[in-house]
């Protein structure tokens, strides 16, 4: 077996939790390994709208989503099943980029940072004196005094550490596709049907996301994802207009199953859970990307306190960790489950569209419940 190879920090995962861990500790002077068994770029399932909230962070690491192409968005959209709609202010406004291209910017980030980033399929995590080793599938070991997990909303590593959310139920679906056609640049919206909500957002280059999460119980009574979608998706009429208006760009659309909205932990077998490893707001919130984005910040500035320290404490980083992600996320992740709850109860939903629609100016309130702040 080669002989294993150390580093200040390993991360296994190089989605965008990953990918803003390691620019940021490799920045600050660590020797950074990120782990990733996928070749960028590559596209993603993902709603690609991010809150201006992570601005200021992210010009901190150098990195502008706008010289990249970016969309500015103002504006959003509710829409129940019967096309009913309510529009408001985005409070803080936000940005449109695709995975694609924001993950392959921040991977060219990384190595110019001196940080490592190499293509291995992680198998096997252990802990022991104070230090962990990391097995791949090639057959290479990699040693670190800390290792952040940042695999994503589910993944074998789950299973290996045995996090007990993997026991619970998953049943979302989410597809993903970019389509060329007419919709307003400055808009992000969210359409109901039953038994699930589609966004609709422009990103780079004039193109259209769109993106849903199905509820699997009433996706897998029909043959395929084009039968699902129009008799089931289509019945919103707002939606099914514009799908008849644009062209798509893939040649299918992405898909990702098992779905969990399920708590936890932040910290596994003393491995520092970042991004969606650590814990996912509903997408109907639209804020998901940066909710990762920030659990990195945080994660990150605790992971530099720790390096800094003349006598490193283990116990009290993950503390510390744990107790920072709560305070930034726990009311995030409340509303979000409230606003899910409400999605899947078309009538209810309906009802409070109507509400909204004599008070619009409840709408920006109830969105910040779901993003933070901008600083």
């Amino acid at each position: 077996m080669p002989t294993p190879l150390h580093s200040d920090i390993l991360i296994l995962g190089g989605g965008l939790a990953g990918l803003t861990n390691a620019l940021h500790l490799a920045k600050a002077g660590l020797h950074v390994r990120l782990l990733e068994k996928g070749e960028y770029p590559r596209h993603k399932v993902c709603g690609e709208y991010i809150s201006n909230e992570v601005l200021p962070y992210l010009d901190s690491l150098g990195f502008d989503p706008f010289s990249l192409g970016a969309t500015a968005m103002e504006r959003c959209l509710l829409s129940t099943v019967e096309g009913k709609t309510v529009e408001a202010p985005l409070p803080l406004g936000g940005f449109g980029l695709s995975r694609y291209r924001m993950d392959e910017e921040l991977y060219k980030l990384v190595l110019s940072q001196g940080g490592e980033v190499l293509q291995e399929t992680v198998e096997e995590v252990q802990f022991n004196k104070d230090q962990f080793t990391v097995s791949t599938r090639s057959g290479q070991a990699y040693t670190a005094p800390l290792v952040i997990g940042a695999f994503g909303k589910r993944s074998k590593l789950d299973v290996t550490l045995d996090r007990p959310f993997m026991q619970k139920n998953a049943p979302y679906l989410g597809v993903k596709a970019h389509y060329e056609g007419d919709f307003p640049e400055d808009l992000v919206a969210l359409y109901n049907f039953e038994g699930g909500y589609c966004g609709v957002s422009k990103v780079e280059e004039g193109r259209i996301n769109i993106c849903y999460l199905a509820n699997y119980d009433t996706f897998k009574t029909y043959k395929n994802l084009a039968a699902y979608e129009q008799e089931v998706v289509r019945k919103n009429p707002l939606l099914n207009d514009i799908l008849n208006r644009v062209t798509p760009l893939f040649e299918r659309p992405l898909t990702i199953s098992q779905i969990s909205f399920a708590s936890k932990e932040n910290v596994r077998e003393h491995v520092l859970m970042s991004g969606d490893a650590a814990g996912m707001i509903h997408p109907l919130c639209g804020n998901g990307m940066g909710m990762a984005i920030t659990s990195a910040q945080l994660l990150s500035q605790e992971t530099l306190q720790y390096f800094a320290s003349k006598h490193p404490d283990r116990r009290q980083l993950e503390k510390n960790y744990t107790t920072q992600w709560k305070q930034q996320f726990r009311k995030r992740l409340l509303f979000g489950r409230a606003f899910n709850a409400l999605f899947y109860r078309p009538q209810l939903f309906a009802t409070s569209i109507s509400f909204l629609t004599v008070m619009p100016s409840l709408l920006p309130f109830f969105i910040r419940q779901t993003h933070g702040e901008l600083v």
